[in-house]
């Protein structure tokens, strides 16, 4: 039984603790739910090397405390040791996130696909350190044996709570090589068994899966829909993976949440119960997300995890290598357009191909998202990669024609307005956001902005001069967000029936997002030393 502070005495009154005793009628339960931390074990972004408030365990130890009640469980999803440079903690010692859950009192952890990221010594240790029950129960390691069991039975103050724990199959896709010799099955086939054997032993059944709402590359039974459609046994299933928002929503009958990443959001879900006299039967459910960043970071966690904070602060400042023979950012030349929109940089090329070597794409595509940054030869320290690169993307491969190319190139170059006789600059429409502009590489061409939107890329060619083909088939790099959001969804860029169709999420995720494969590319490929290369393969055309 969780320990009651004298802080949250007044929530019992409003909403009482499970209470499952014989004669009872009616019982509460609560369970909160985490997922996706991702290294947030502190207030401070180690990427970017600056405080950042809008999620951390140290702050979802102050949220937990405000909702939880003596007999509340606690769970999470997984992604939980990786990104925000938390990958430093690995090979010695307890994680820091290993650190905050034990202290959190967690009830139980099932392990994210990044979690396979590192190996499978590295995640055995994690377990090891773990004190919440760790579930896994559709990885098998070399010897065939489950890495963690599938299932647990909790008691919360009478009832009993059978919780399930699954990981996208889709692990065997992105880690292969750390889980060679290793079986990944069938979540469904897993959890279908699980359910048929502990059939009357449990009140509630929850699962906490880190696994999507729908399929991914389809795969059958990647997504909770797939589970939930076969198995509507479920009162809870708390998704994760896909860093969405949902507060609440029915599948299949079964309530379904899923949180935002790096502690941004917990879910709170509220379970009444009614003693049917041969058992607990749920007969409401009801279910909330809390946004961490509205509290203050716990004293005693941040304390806690001082000797972490200071030494990853550290790290964040280390050298990672030298650019040398001029600057890989210059100043803008109109007033309000950065540079890199009218012309090509050494900066933008830095970030294509490092795209088009770990993706082995054609073509690539990035937006310069940190177009305002002095970017001046020396030292690279790690958190500078932040001003080459803002955003936390991850890469995803897609398949496109020449036809879809240049939709997407037209696309982007829409921002500029037209420009009329007489206009001594280009210009930027109003509400066009930086990163929805991009230079693209592996081809040639050129911007004509005299031209109306639509008809403004000209003479879009390979490298070797030959025209590219609208019929012609080829693979491009681009980040998640606009692959999510813009080139993949129907009508936006490309009409329904001639799509783009995506090959591979987060590519390299076990080096990490595209500012890791960056700061790999530095490290690795180019040994620490960069200079300022340009290709020129696109201008804009129609003004000096």
């Amino acid at each position: 039984m969780k320990r009651l502070s004298a802080f949250i005495l007044v929530l019992l009154f409003a909403f009482p603790a499970a209470q499952g005793a014989a004669g009872e009628e009616t019982a509460h339960l609560r369970v909160i739910a985490t997922s996706d931390l991702h290294g947030k074990f502190a207030p401070w972004d180690y990427a970017l090397n600056k405080e950042s408030l809008s999620g951390s365990a140290a702050q979802l130890s102050a949220a937990i405390a405000a909702y939880r009640t003596p007999d509340t469980l606690l769970v999470d999803a997984g992604d939980t040791i990786q990104d925000n440079f938390a990958e430093i903690f690995l090979g010695s010692g307890v994680h820091p996130m290993v650190q905050a859950l034990n202290h959190l009192d967690y009830d139980v952890w099932v392990t994210g696909n990044h979690e396979y990221n590192f190996g499978m010594p590295a995640l055995k240790k994690v377990i090891a350190d773990m004190r919440p029950k760790t579930l896994a129960g559709n990885v098998y390691d070399a010897d065939g044996q489950p890495i963690a069991d599938g299932y647990v039975i909790l008691d919360a103050g009478g009832i009993r709570v059978a919780v399930i724990g699954m990981v996208t199959p889709n692990i065997i896709r992105w880690d292969a090589a750390n889980l060679a010799g290793c079986a990944v099955t069938d979540p469904l086939e897993e959890t279908r068994r699980i359910i048929d054997a502990i059939r009357g032993q449990y009140d509630v059944l929850l699962g906490v899966f880190h696994m999507g709402i729908e399929n991914e590359y389809g795969t059958p039974n990647s997504g909770v829909t797939d589970i939930l459609n076969a198995c509507p046994e479920f009162d809870v299933m708390v998704s994760s993976h896909e860093h969405t928002l949902i507060p609440s929503m029915e599948i299949n009958g079964v309530l379904v949440v899923q949180n935002r990443y790096m502690a941004q959001t917990m879910s709170v879900i509220d379970l009444t119960l009614e003693n049917s006299g041969d058992g607990w039967r749920v007969t409401d459910r009801q279910a909330e997300s809390v946004f961490v960043g509205g509290f203050e970071p716990d004293p005693e966690m941040i304390e806690m995890l001082s000797a972490y904070d200071a030494f990853a602060r550290a790290d964040a400042e280390s050298v990672i290598g030298t650019l040398e023979g001029g600057p890989l950012a210059t100043g803008n030349e109109y007033a309000g357009i950065p540079a890199a929109w009218v012309r090509d940089t050494a900066l933008a090329d830095l970030i294509n191909r490092a795209q088009m070597h770990y993706s082995g794409a054609r073509v690539s595509a990035a937006p310069l998202t940190a177009a305002d940054a002095a970017i001046l030869p020396g030292a690279i320290r790690k958190c500078d990669i932040a001003l080459m690169y803002k955003y936390t993307n991850t890469l995803y491969l897609v398949r496109m024609n020449g036809k879809q190319l240049k939709r997407f190139m037209e696309w982007s170059v829409s921002c500029f307005n037209t420009l009329r006789p007489g206009d001594t600059a280009v210009s930027v429409g109003p509400g066009f956001a930086d990163y929805n502009y991009f230079m693209f590489e592996g081809v040639c061409y050129q911007v004509d902005p005299r031209m109306e939107p639509g008809s403004r890329i000209r003479d879009l060619s390979w490298p070797d001069g030959t025209p590219v083909k609208d019929t012609e088939e080829f693979t491009l790099a681009v980040n998640n967000y606009c692959a999510s959001s813009q080139l993949l969804i129907p009508g936006i860029i490309c009409d329904a029936e001639d799509m783009p169709v995506l090959l591979e999420k987060d590519v390299r995720g076990d080096i990490g997002g595209i500012r890791d494969l960056i700061r790999d590319y530095i490290v690795s490929v180019k040994g620490g030393v960069i200079t300022p290369g340009c290709s020129e393969n696109w201008h804009i055309v129609g003004i000096e």
